[in-house]
């Protein structure tokens, strides 16, 4: 086992060096500038399309655009924002959230591009059913002869949409909120009957296709959203007197480092800390590793722009809102310095200190919620990955790889686990940035193109 956390580990930080941090970073910033930051002044447009005011039943596709911003919401907004961000500032302190934030609007430009050309590049599987996502968009757009790219992207995403670290840490949550308490016994058998049960609730949903994951996640994701948003509104209003401090503190010790415990990058622990809080922001909003997309091409629209502007909202709701929820119930209630938790366990720390009789309760309820709904969505990305590698009518092989996944997540360390993913995760953004940035003026000319369609009335 310590040989596999050291393989894990070093397979993380090789593929995490400076070339992959000038793809995700400095291509998201050349298409914040090629797109003239235009995007953003559409974020109101974005909510009207979202509400379904441009819905068509008529239009391709297979769900509406609020089911595929949930669906892929319901991936991002879960582990990612309660355990990835208790991670980034154990290890970084407050100003890990900063570069989370850098990186979640440079992600909100990305989001854009990736899922306009997830609906302008579809393509049709096996099945000849109508497919959005990198794999297609790599084919579609720039031809067959970078086929190469988009197997290399469905490989990397059969193991990337494994469910492992979420389960990891939910049932980590389950064991200390309820179990340990409770003066049950952890163990290798607590944790296998925990994984068991998660079996049991993502195989009923799961093999009932997209349309059930999405009608789930569309009515789980928005209350459990709301429930997190009050009970951290709750833990800053009992600690309003340090609220303004700790909010400072994300922006100093961003540039000062004082508190980063990690490994230096690129001569410096300032270098550390800007790479420990894109791999955080990356983890947590998804933007430019190609997953969002898998949703967003399967939206119910003829107008890539549109879906484009939808997706955008995704890094804003999880990673500015969302993880800075999560940063500030850890960092005021002083937890992040008076425990040696780490991930979830910090997180369910600061709600009990903050709300002793309930609030690690409340914790767990949205944890549950958060995880159980990504179980689905990350399932539907794995099948995805499997049908354009052998074929629409295998794809449900990978459910069942998926389902014994879930016994693997409950079952080993936090290490491992988030090691594994985040090393997978590096190898998906090469492809989806490369096919980006190369078919970036398509989207720009789309873009000025839907903006005088709507300048005009004419949509």
């Amino acid at each position: 086992m310590e040989r596999l956390n050291q393989l894990t580990a070093d397979f993380s930080s090789a593929v995490w060096g400076l070339p992959l941090l000038i793809l995700l970073i400095g291509g998201g910033l050349y298409l914040l500038i090629r797109s003239k930051f235009g995007t953003f002044r559409l974020i109101g447009h974005a909510i009207q399309v979202l509400r379904g005011k441009y819905d068509d039943p008529n239009d391709p596709g297979q769900i509406s655009h609020f089911q595929a911003l949930t669906t892929a919401l319901s991936s991002t907004i879960g582990m990612g924002n309660i355990a990835g961000v208790a991670v980034a500032i154990s290890i970084g302190g407050p100003g890990a959230v900063f570069w989370m934030w850098i990186s979640a609007v440079v992600g909100m430009s990305t989001k854009f591009f990736t899922s306009t050309l997830a609906i302008m590049f579809r393509g049709k599987d096996s099945a000849g059913e109508l497919q959005g996502g990198p794999m297609y968009f790599i084919i579609e757009g720039l031809g067959k002869s970078w086929k190469p790219l988009a197997v290399m992207f469905s490989i990397c995403g059969l193991v990337g949409a494994l469910p492992v670290f979420n389960v990891n840490q939910l049932t980590q949550a389950i064991n200390d909120i309820l179990l340990y308490p409770n003066g049950v016994e952890v163990g290798f058998t607590s944790n296998l009957i925990v994984g068991l049960v998660l079996v049991s609730i993502t195989a009923v949903v799961i093999l009932g296709g997209l349309r059930l994951i999405s009608k789930t996640a569309s009515k789980l994701v928005p209350g459990m959203v709301l429930l997190y948003f009050v009970s951290v509104i709750i833990i800053l209003i009992v600690n309003i007197e340090v609220v303004p401090k700790y909010f400072a503190m994300i922006f100093t010790d961003a540039f000062a480092a004082n508190n980063f415990k990690g490994d230096a990058f690129f001569g410096g622990v300032l270098g550390g800390l800007i790479l420990l809080g894109i791999k955080r922001g990356a983890f947590s909003n998804e933007a430019g590793i190609g997953t969002a997309p898998l949703a967003h091409g399967a939206a119910k629209t003829d107008e890539p722009v549109r879906e484009g502007l939808v997706a955008m909202l995704g890094p804003a709701i999880d990673t500015l809102i969302v993880c800075t929820l999560t940063a500030l119930a850890i960092l005021v209630t002083g937890v992040w310095e008076t425990t040696s938790n780490n991930g979830v366990s910090l997180t369910a720390s600061a709600f009990g200190e903050a709300m002793p009789e309930y609030g690690k309760y409340l914790l767990l309820v949205c944890i549950a919620v958060f995880s159980i709904s990504s179980l689905f969505s990350y399932s539907y990305y794995g099948s995805k990955c499997l049908s354009f590698l052998i074929g629409a009518d295998k794809k449900h092989y990978y459910n069942y790889f998926y389902i014994a996944s879930i016994i693997l997540g409950a079952t080993t360390t936090l290490d491992m686990m988030i090691n594994l993913i985040d090393g997978v995760f590096a190898l998906m953004a090469i492809p989806t940035m490369l096919a980006t940035i190369i078919l970036a003026p398509k989207v720009v000319k789309e873009l000025a193109a839907y903006k005088a369609r709507l300048k005009e009335n004419k949509l």
